[in-house]
């Protein structure tokens, strides 16, 4: 993968989560995110936004949406230009796009599409729409080169996240594997503390962390907010460029 990979975030919305799941007392509102990722194999969209279908839903969250398609003209792409989709999860706030995005490749891992497909997981009309085809993933894959899709559990079963790699660094496209740039950063403290003194008392860390740290990720994005994670770059390079501006469409 060449050094001008640029991830571009996407704003597809928002909803509100109410007070009884913020654990605050107060209702919370938090952004739809997804991401555009031009690579030299094409064009590769990590999440799709919220779905509808379902008046409980509607009442339960107060979904506001932007539209994939205009969301995806602002990075100068259409849906014709996509040439995969990866969701982190099948909940219909990160699959509600796949419809528009029929016949693409969809990589899922097999444990969360048979979680979806068993009801009560997701709208179902968004999970088996017209048009849907599905890769099914057992753990870790390289998709394409320097792309990687590496399971994080913990939000589902069978949540993924997804590593961007290449001669200007690397990026994770964590999803909801954590809700908040915050947490992540704690549990990455936890980690190291745990390497500084091995065998002293710290907080746990989801076990995934490790192998992402495998990857020596310079920053981390998330589906429900906008903070960034920051680390140490690994030596001599930085990310990949993260914009708002066009991408160009494969070749």
């Amino acid at each position: 993968m060449g050094a001008d990979t640029i991830v571009h975030r996407l704003d597809l919305g928002y909803f509100v989560r109410p007070a009884v799941e913020t654990g605050t007392g107060l209702p919370r509102v938090e952004p739809v995110l997804a991401y555009l990722v031009r690579h030299e194999a094409g064009l590769l969209l990590f999440d799709t936004g919220i779905g509808a279908g379902d008046p409980e839903a509607e009442a339960h969250y107060r979904p506001r949406r932007r539209d994939l398609r205009a969301a995806l003209a602002g990075a100068g792409a259409t849906p014709g230009d996509v040439r995969l989709v990866v969701n982190c999860h099948l909940h219909f706030d990160h699959c509600g796009g796949n419809p528009a995005l029929a016949g693409r490749p969809v990589l899922v891992q097999r444990t969360e599409l048979a979680t979806a497909r068993a009801g009560g997981h997701t709208i179902d009309a968004l999970v088996d729409h017209p048009g849907a085809r599905y890769e099914e993933l057992d753990g870790e894959a390289e998709v394409w080169p320097g792309v990687t899709v590496v399971p994080t559990p913990g939000h589902t079963e069978g949540h993924q996240s997804l590593v961007v790699s290449g001669s200007g660094g690397t990026t994770v496209l964590a999803g909801q594997a954590r809700d908040f740039a915050s947490e992540f950063a704690s549990d990455e403290m936890a980690r190291r503390a745990g390497l500084d003194a091995p065998g002293t008392d710290r907080p746990p860390h989801p076990h995934w962390l490790d192998r992402l740290a495998d990857f020596a990720p310079g920053r981390v994005l998330f589906a429900h907010d906008r903070s960034v994670w920051e680390g140490a770059m690994p030596p001599g390079g930085g990310a990949p460029r993260t914009g708002e501006g066009p991408a160009r469409p494969p070749r």
